[in-house]
């Protein structure tokens, strides 16, 4: 199989693109920058820009299979910027796939696009898309997605999973953040202590990927046109997922605590004051990430265990000791 990693150089994009070749299969990739390891592992690897359609349908040509991984996350920004980068790339990650013959997409969602600021306690994929959105990044992905799972047809073969809280050795974001926040003496617990939340260990996710390609080629193809929520199937409380992360960076754990609506109100009014001023930089908090640290965030994964033959093979614990033996090496 000759596959299309969009967002290749990124933490989930690389670890795809990793097991990929593990596995025997040839890969190009194509992202915005960079990145030196990707030529290392002998992969052809493309500096374009997936929103422009000529670029994504060049890059298509010969290819079997595309894993469209590429995105603009955050939780800030400017809506046009996240409308490119999610909905215009798809539509141009579908057409590159029309033009070149490419029969099958596995689509890289979020759990945000159906997240309305209240718990999620082991919903499923029946959930409806959210009605109102907090930011241009959950808005942006919940078009795309339906637009990916819409194109699904005889001739292409779409699928789209929704991992959440993906973490691991080589994580760009969520650890690293928690740690800078930490050492600066800036984070807090929102809200109670008890709300639950999965989180998704990188080979995991990766796992998922493989899967659902897998599933796509088969004679049923039965998770065609459908959506998918993806974890490590362990709940934790927020607190304790925290403070795994923290310990894996041989830091005291976090305990100061901001009340859920306190933390929601800041966030109101740092949102008012960074538009007031065109501030591009991330708030120090927003209204989603206060919904988002103060619910629970669990998912029922019995559609992907039946459908795709998931079953996350690296437990919670044994993947917070391979993070924190990233961290000492």
């Amino acid at each position: 199989m000759k596959a299309l990693v969009t967002g290749g150089g990124g933490f989930l994009g690389g670890a795809i693109v990793k097991a990929l070749l593990k596995r025997g299969d040839s890969v190009k990739t194509i992202q915005r920058g960079h990145y030196p390891f990707l030529s290392e592992l002998g992969v052809e690897a493309i500096q374009a820009d997936v929103s422009n359609g000529n670029d994504i349908d060049a890059a298509a040509r010969g290819c079997d299979i595309i894993f469209h991984v590429a995105a603009k996350a955050g939780v800030w920004g400017d809506y046009d910027e996240y409308y490119q980068a999610n909905v215009i790339a798809t539509q141009n990650v579908i057409k590159a796939c029309e033009n070149n013959h490419i029969p099958y997409l596995v689509y890289t969602s979020t759990p945000s696009v159906v997240f309305d600021g209240t718990d999620e306690a082991g919903i499923d994929e029946t959930t409806p898309y959210a009605k109102t959105f907090f930011n241009a990044y959950q808005k942006t992905k919940a078009e795309a997605e339906q637009i990916i799972l819409k194109a699904n047809n005889s001739d292409l073969k779409t699928v789209a999973l929704r991992p959440h809280l993906i973490w691991g050795p080589g994580d760009r974001h969520l650890a690293p953040r928690l740690i800078e926040r930490a050492k600066a003496g800036r984070l807090r617990l929102v809200g109670s202590k008890d709300n639950k939340v999965d989180s998704c260990y990188i080979d995991n996710a990766v796992q998922a990927h493989l899967l659902a390609a897998d599933c796509l080629q088969s004679v049923d193809s039965i998770c065609a046109g459908k959506a998918y929520f993806i974890s490590n199937d362990e709940p934790l409380t927020m607190t304790n997922l925290i403070n795994k992360i923290l310990a894996a960076a041989e830091l005291p754990s976090v305990t100061k605590t901001l009340n859920a609506n306190t933390a929601y109100y800041i966030g109101v009014i740092f949102e008012c004051i960074y538009r007031l001023f065109n501030i591009k930089q991330e708030p120090l908090m927003t209204r989603f990430v206060a919904r988002q640290l103060s619910t629970s965030h669990w998912f029922d994964l019995s559609a992907a265990k039946h459908d795709l033959a998931y079953q996350p093979a690296i437990s919670i614990d044994e993947g917070m000791k391979r993070l924190k033996q990233s961290f000492e090496t």
